[in-house]
Parts: C-alpha cells; structure tokens; sequence
C-alpha cells in the first residue's frame, strides 16, 4: 500500500466541485477548487513576490489567507503572521473534477489578472492511489480524456505550469498498481502531456518520485513510456518531505538517463528533511516537526532545476492519522507547526 509501499506523503483528495462562479473567481483572485467558495472580503491580500524571482501566482483566497483572516477576527495576532509564511506563497491549484474546465479558467484567469503564472496540479488518473487515503480519479480511460480536455481548453492561451499526476507512474513501478491497468495509464499520461503542449504558454512536468524512494534506474524508462520526453521536464518530492539536497541529486540522476530533462522540486514541506522518529509505514503521514522548505522561486542557482515549488499545499492534511482530518482537509494546527518550525 501506498505509505507503505513507497513513502510518499498524501496530497488529499481533488475537488468534487467548482471553484465558483468566474465572476467572483477574479474579484477574490479566485478559491482553491477544493476550498469552496469565498467572498472577496473573507481574506486579507497577501500580494505577489517580485515577478523575477517567482513568476507564480497567490491566491489571496487560499485556505491559508482565510486562516489568516479569521486568526486576525479572533485576536490571534501571533498565529496569523505564522500563517501568513504560508498565505504569502504561491502554491499549486489542484484541478477540480466535476467543472474543470471553469477551474482551469477561473485560475488562469486570475493568474493573469495579477501578471502572474498559475500553478495547476493533475490528480485524476483512473484508480488513484491504489485505493488508499486519496482513492479516486476518472471512472476510466474515456472519462479521463474527456475530463483533461476541459482542462486543457480551460486554460486556453494563459500561461501555466502544470505538474501531472503525482504518483502515477511510481506506483506503476513500485507495484502498487496492478499491471491490468498500465498499459492505458501509460496511453493516458502519454496524452495529456501531448495535449497540455498544444497549449501556446503551458510548461508540463510529470512526476517522477522522490529521493526516499530513489530509484532512478527502474523509472527512468517508464518515464520515458509517458511521455516525459515531450514535457518540458519532471517534478521530484510531490507532497513528500525529502531534502532539496537530496531532491537535486535523485533529480539529477533521473535527468541524465532522459535527456538532460530539467526539473522542479516540491519544496513546501521539507525545511526539516524526513521524519525518522516512527513507524517507517506511517512516516509519510502527518509527520511530526516538520517545516517549510524554500520559498517558491526559478532562481534555483542550478540550470537543471527550473523550480523549487510548493505542488502540497502547506497546511492540508495529508490523512485521518495523527489526530489530522481526512486527506486534503485543512489542519490548521499542523500549519502553524510547520510555519513555526521553519527557520
């Protein structure tokens, strides 16, 4: 199983609903999908980083600045600025299921509003996470492409960068998911990668694992079998908490067998690198002591690294363990821990 099988931590559940009407999508600089709607008064603005540093988009009406907002409501002042280390920071948007292609629109659009980049997330691939705490994704093979066809025409001309469904090839070569069904999910990546490059100003990354797993001699040619030859490059640490140092050398090993393919990291939760301290099957849940890792940014200082990212949403329950909500839910006391773990 998945936590078990490879350690990776869990990102939560996509959306089930839209994001909202468009119109109120851009006055509130538009909701996460899964978030549910928020007034454009529910949350303080955080502003944009400097454009060169970080081309990537905040969302003011994030879980995060909500937080923020109601902690200020409430007299907590000191809790709201740890929060704020987290609101202020562009994060990825994972695209909703059931109107993506008003999802995609409304956080494209609203990325454009600011000059910015959106950062999309991918998380729908037929049987999803092995059954396990993000079980999921598109009924099938149909229902899939019909799903990132809406994605794809509801970002249109906008520029995003998309990171495409973590885990789906690991688990291919981990195990996890029965070999029934990879020869249609290797056909599906193959195609969204292909599809999401038709788009004019669309960067593509598709996962490829994570430095605790490691293993980039038996990924590197399933990589190759999705597509990631035709992506601008892979994402390494989705959602898990492995070092940037760590990341950069698995990343750079991967990279030297496809090509020289660059790469970004998820560095949203890994200040304090892996938790050790447990259980190794449930080190990727909730894990304790954790940190935020650096800021989102494409001045990495390495030609290979495009990006360090947050693709997990800081904050966001990565499961019904350690006292957390179910996946995906905002944990308002694991975020404060993470902000005040963070040097």
């Amino acid at each position: 199983m998945y936590g078990s099988c490879t350690g990776r931590a869990r990102v939560g559940a996509v959306a089930t609903g839209a994001v909202g009407a468009v119109a109120l999508l851009l006055l509130a600089g538009c909701t996460s999908p899964d978030a549910g709607g928020t007034s454009p008064a529910a949350a303080p603005s955080m502003g944009q980083q400097p454009k060169a540093q970080d081309p990537f988009w905040v969302n003011p009406g994030s879980k995060a600045a909500q937080q923020v907002a109601s902690y200020q409501r409430d007299g907590k002042t000191a809790d709201a600025e740890l929060i704020k280390k987290i609101a202020s920071q562009p994060v990825g948007e994972w695209v909703g299921t059931e109107q993506p292609e008003e999802d995609a629109r409304g956080l494209t659009e609203a990325a454009t509003k600011a000059d910015r980049d959106a950062v999309l997330v991918l998380y729908n691939i037929p049987h999803r996470d092995c059954g396990q705490h993000s079980a999921g994704g598109a009924a099938d093979g149909d229902a899939y492409r019909a799903w990132l066809e809406k994605v794809a025409k509801g970002i249109g001309d906008r520029r995003a960068t998309v990171i495409v469904e973590p885990d789906a090839v690991m688990h291919m070569v981990d195990g996890c998911t029965e070999d029934q069904y990879h020869e249609e999910r290797y056909d599906l990546l193959k195609g969204a990668v292909k599809r999401l490059k038709q788009l004019p100003h669309t960067k593509v990354y598709l996962d490829a694992g994570n430095a605790g797993w490691g293993k980039p001699d038996s990924i590197f040619e399933p990589l190759k079998w999705a597509g990631v030859e035709q992506a601008d490059g892979f994402a390494v640490n989705v959602a898990n908490f492995q070092t940037t140092a760590a990341s950069k050398e698995y990343g750079k090993k991967v990279s030297a067998k496809i090509g020289g393919k660059p790469f970004v990291i998820d560095t949203s939760r890994n200040g304090n690198g892996p938790y050790t301290g447990g259980d190794p099957a449930e080190n990727w849940c909730n894990p304790p002591g954790r940190a935020l890792g650096e800021t989102p940014t494409t001045e990495t200082g390495d030609p290979l690294v495009d990006a360090y990212l947050w693709i997990k949403r800081p904050g966001e329950s990565d499961g019904d363990c350690k006292g957390g909500p179910k996946a995906g839910d905002w944990y308002p006391e694991y975020a404060l821990d993470l902000a005040r773990n963070t040097k």
